[in-house]
C-alpha cells in the first residue's frame, strides 16, 4: 500500500485548496458550489442541468437546489429549453453576471499567490500527474 501517503496527501492538499479558497468567497455570502457555477456559467450562454452538472461536478440533488437557492438570490434564472422541451436552460441575470465580472478576477489573484509558489516546470509536472491520476480512476 504504497500509494497511502499520496493518498493522504492528495485529500489533505484538496481541504487546504477548498480552504483558502472558500474563505476568499465567504465575503461574497456564497458557497464555494454556488460560485462554482456563477464561475461556470460566466460569460457563457445558458446550459442544460446536464451541461451544468457535467461542467461542475455538482450532483444533479444537489444542483437543483444550489440553483433554486441562487434564484432566490436574483444572480440566476432558469428557462424553458426551446430544442427540449423535457428540460431547463440555466443562466446568469444581469446582476449575476455583473458579480461574476466584479469577484472572478479577483478570486483568481487569490489563488494565483498559491500556485506563484510553484515554478513553472512544477506546475507542468503537477498538471500532467494529475491528469494521469484522473484518467486511472476514470478507467
Amino acid at each position: 500500500m504504497i500509494f497511502l501517503p499520496t493518498l493522504a496527501a492528495l485529500v489533505s492538499t484538496y481541504q487546504a485548496f477548498n480552504r483558502y479558497a472558500s474563505e476568499d468567497i465567504k465575503q461574497f455570502e456564497l458557497t464555494m458550489t454556488q460560485f462554482d457555477l456563477i464561475a461556470t456559467l460566466g460569460n457563457q450562454p445558458a446550459m442544460t442541468f446536464k451541461e451544468l452538472g457535467e461542467k461542475t461536478l455538482v450532483t444533479k440533488g444537489t444542483l437543483t437546489g444550489v440553483v433554486e437557492r441562487l434564484v432566490a438570490k436574483g444572480l440566476l434564472e432558469t428557462r424553458c429549453n426551446p430544442d427540449d422541451a423535457r428540460s431547463q436552460l440555466v443562466g446568469l441575470t444581469m446582476l449575476g453576471q455583473s458579480l461574476f465580472e466584479s469577484i472572478f478576477p479577483n478570486h483568481l489573484s487569490h489563488l494565483e499567490k498559491a500556485f506563484a509558489q510553484l515554478s513553472e516546470a512544477e506546475l507542468a509536472q503537477l498538471t500532467q500527474l494529475l491528469l494521469k491520476l484522473k484518467h486511472n480512476f476514470q478507467s
